[in-house]
């Protein structure tokens, strides 16, 4: 990955351990996204997976929640953190099941996601989406 990342494209919130904190996580991001000019579709798919990981962290993590974006030329990076060491894992639910659907969700959008623990501190699951920029589009 780049290191062309400076403070400018690095955008962060720290959301209270509690259910509200997946739409909060998904009204930030939208706003970071919207002011970074990302397209539309990026949005939409960045905004639908954090709530999806803020919603875990929440559910299954433990203490607040940290969303960080990150914002390269064509790359976006999107990390929640809370303090459970316990790994995230896809699983195949149920047909008729209302939960688990969450990183199957994240590794079917994203580009790429992974999970990775932090000492002493929790862990991080993240996901990536490729970003066009504006002027590398192709109208047809």
């Amino acid at each position: 990955m780049s290191t062309d990342c400076d403070d400018r494209s690095t955008r962060e919130v720290r959301l209270p351990a509690s259910p509200e904190s997946a739409g909060s996580a998904r009204r930030f991001l939208d706003r970071v996204l919207t002011s970074w000019a990302t397209p539309g579709p990026v949005v939409e798919v960045a905004t639908l997976l954090v709530s999806e990981l803020a919603g875990n962290a929440v559910r299954h993590g433990r203490g607040a929640v940290t969303v960080t974006a990150r914002r390269w030329p064509r790359l976006l990076r999107v990390s929640v953190h809370d303090d459970s060491s316990v790994m995230p894992a896809t699983r195949a639910p149920a047909p008729d099941s209302e939960h688990g659907r969450g990183m199957v969700l994240v590794e079917a959008l994203s580009r790429r996601w992974g999970a990775e623990t932090v000492p002493g501190d929790g862990k991080d699951v993240w996901f990536e989406l490729d970003v066009a920029p504006e002027d590398a589009r192709v109208e047809r």
